[in-house]
């Protein structure tokens, strides 16, 4: 079985490794174009790039696959049997996608139809499901539409971040496509369609993660914090001052009279603990800082933040 595959970050590379450790043959890789970082901008390789180089598979890095004539005649001149597309971030115009004999097969770490779009793991953390799993299917020319091949489930733990979950489902990802790639030679694959109840996952904007105080619970700052780690994460002000907030757990009972703390306004400080850390009272619920990072420092524990940082309580965050 002759294969493309077409993926760029380490969640892509995962499962491409997969392919190279099962034996199968790939013909060549597709990821994103090179791009500077960091405070020298050193141009960076992608992950699934550096993966590619290290077993000496061709690679493409078109700046577009829509309307590109070169590229396109490129992929029809190696004829592959399927074309493997994992995160990959650029949608495939029919033309590729009618090329392979199998089609094209993409991994999508959600329980489709549920969660169709660019974030799929980051809006099952921020919305606080206990589940989500990945999916093979059949590629079309929408946005995560296809019909369904294989899908495994997986539970979300309570304090699971983004991060941790986008480690564990690559790796399950990796495994199904093998497993889905075997049934498809098999002639078993089945092709199972979507139904319409989904919800779509965008991309993530800077702008939601500034921690809304007066109308979010606990919980769902606790969601938010979860959800952004370790993208961005989630932040605040106090004194002026930037913080984020990177690890957060939520306590109900502090020994503080309820009918006290209702008078307070939402994002006072309730404890400020050197040992213990600080408690905050949200809209309902009081949220216990575990891991934070101030303006221009690195992320720290509390503790060690509370050290050289004074945090009195009653202040507000803003």
């Amino acid at each position: 079985m002759k294969i493309i595959f077409m993926g760029t970050p380490d969640f892509a590379a995962t499962s491409l490794e997969a392919l190279i450790n099962s034996n199968y043959n790939i013909e060549a890789v597709v990821t994103n174009t090179d791009k500077p970082k960091g405070r020298g901008m050193k141009m960076l390789y992608t992950p699934v790039k550096e993966v590619a180089l290290s077993k000496d598979i061709p690679i493409f890095q078109p700046e577009k696959v829509r309307n590109n004539t070169e590229f396109i005649n490129k992929i029809k001149e190696i004829n592959p049997d399927v074309i493997c597309v994992v995160a990959y971030g650029k949608i495939l115009p029919k033309e590729i996608l009618d090329i392979p004999k199998y089609g094209c097969i993409n991994v999508h770490a959600s329980l489709l139809p549920k969660y169709r779009g660019a974030a799929p793991i980051q809006w099952a953390i921020l919305n606080g499901d206990k589940e989500t799993g990945v999916t093979t299917m059949y590629m079309d020319v929408g946005m995560d539409t296809g019909d369904m091949i294989l899908t495994q489930k997986v539970q979300i733990g309570e304090n699971e971040t983004t991060g941790e979950l986008w480690n564990r489902l690559s790796k399950i990802g990796a495994n199904l496509l093998v497993e889905t790639l075997k049934q498809i030679e098999q002639g078993i694959a089945p092709r199972i369609p979507q139904g319409n109840d989904y919800t779509m996952a965008p991309m993530l904007e800077k702008e939601m993660s500034k921690i809304d105080w007066e109308n979010k619970t606990a919980e769902e700052i606790k969601n938010l914090v979860r959800g952004l780690n370790p993208i961005m994460g989630a932040y605040t002000y106090l004194n002026g001052k930037k913080i984020k907030f990177w690890k957060v757990e939520v306590s109900e009972n502090i020994g503080y009279d309820e009918n006290n703390i209702k008078i307070l306004k939402n994002g006072t400080v309730l404890i400020s603990d050197p040992k213990d850390g600080i408690y905050i009272k949200t809209k309902k619920g009081i949220l216990h800082v575990l891991e934070i990072q101030g303006e221009n420092a690195k992320k720290m524990p509390i503790q060690d933040f509370l050290r050289g940082n004074k945090i009195n309580e009653f202040q507000i965050f803003e």
